[in-house]
């Protein structure tokens, strides 16, 4: 398979069983350096940027940059290449990008403060059951 298929996105349902595997290798990869309240969350029905959004726990700024290192590790050896990575300067919330999965790895400070859980849990479900969309607002 050549790196351009690798980096299709399943959420156009080009390779959906790739982004499991892709899935399963960030949990594995998370489990592995001990990342803390790991969670999967599939958005499939939701959006078409990603497929799923994992979001896992640092207990320090070092913990959330070795989290971020496993999960590129991992993947890279798998043979799947990165979009982007964001937030590697300030460690608290590092965002790494693989089209059809992006892993969240974050202080506890940050997760609950930007509450990725419930903005995908609540928001999209609502909207999935209104005839409006929600407004977007960047974080204070």
């Amino acid at each position: 398979m050549s790196e351009t298929d690798k980096m299709a996105s399943s959420a156009s349902g080009v390779i959906p069983q790739e982004s499991i595997r892709m899935r399963d290798t960030i949990v594995n990869a998370l489990e592995d350096a001990k990342g803390m309240d790991v969670r999967v969350l599939d958005v499939r029905e939701m959006t078409d940027v990603t497929d799923y959004m994992i979001v896992a726990t640092g207990t320090s700024d070092r913990h959330v940059k070795s989290l971020a290192d496993r999960v590129l590790e991992f993947m890279h050896a798998q043979g799947w290449r990165h979009l982007g990575v964001e937030g590697l300067e300030v460690k608290d919330w590092i965002l790494v990008d693989f089209v059809d999965v992006v892993a969240h790895v974050m202080r506890d400070s940050a997760r609950k403060k930007y509450d990725l859980e419930s903005l995908w849990d609540k928001t999209f479900a609502e909207v999935a059951n209104s005839d409006h969309q929600p407004s977007v607002r960047a974080p204070q």
